[in-house]
């Protein structure tokens, strides 16, 4: 039997490579969130876990107890999943943070006030409320001027945390109704404060007059 041409082992190479680059997408992991009894638990599982289901994901998942004055501002480029039942951990984990796809399960009955999430870079945004309303998954595309961020430099949002060009800010009292998820984005806006100046959250964002933002509402 004659051994393969070069040819032959070239595509054989690049076989190999392209399932292993396959493979490696398979098991990249994901990042759980949720909070239960005062007591934050982060996780990084390799399959999906049914939303709420506490005691699969202790059990399925690598997780560890997070003190809530111990958490830290960080991104997360991939997807981020968190369950909650109710906004009390909220803030502290998503306020100001770079999340690129976020999935947001209500695992609890409990009426939510009208609060706002400021959430860095969103482009992907799941809810569940399977737990209060019997309806199915929502999700919604932020289309938030991507092309524009790749050519100009990002905002500082504060010393030491990530940067971004575009903020989404999330109503939570959505999750209290049955209607669709609804967003608009409001782009080339030079100074939040000053364009919204009935918008109380801004008096604590630290703005940069010399920049400009896109600014996405999600109700």
């Amino acid at each position: 039997m004659a051994p393969p041409s070069g040819c032959s082992l070239l595509v054989i190479g690049a076989l190999g490579v392209f399932a292993l680059d396959c493979f490696a997408r398979a098991q990249k992991n994901s990042t759980l969130i949720f909070t239960k009894e005062n007591t934050i638990r982060k996780c990084s599982c390799s399959a999906d876990i049914r939303d709420c289901d506490y005691s699969l994901a202790n059990l399925m998942c690598s997780c560890k107890t997070v003190l809530p004055f111990a958490v830290e501002q960080t991104s997360y480029n991939d997807h981020l999943t968190i369950w909650f039942t109710d906004t009390s951990a909220l803030g502290p984990l998503l306020n100001f943070t770079l999340v690129r796809d976020l999935k947001l399960s209500l695992c609890s009955a409990n009426i939510l006030p009208t609060e706002y999430l400021a959430i860095c870079g969103l482009k992907r945004l799941r809810i569940s409320t399977e737990a209060k309303h019997p309806s199915p998954e929502q999700s919604l595309l932020i289309h938030d001027g991507g092309e524009r961020e790749s050519r100009e430099k990002p905002m500082l949002l504060h010393q030491g945390w990530q940067t971004c060009m575009s903020i989404s800010f999330l109503d939570m009292a959505l999750f209290n109704r049955e209607s669709s998820l609804k967003s608009y984005s409001i782009a080339n806006s030079a100074s939040m404060a000053s364009n919204f100046p009935y918008f109380s959250y801004f008096k604590t964002f630290p703005v940069l007059s010399n920049n400009n933002y896109v600014v996405t509402f999600i109700y």
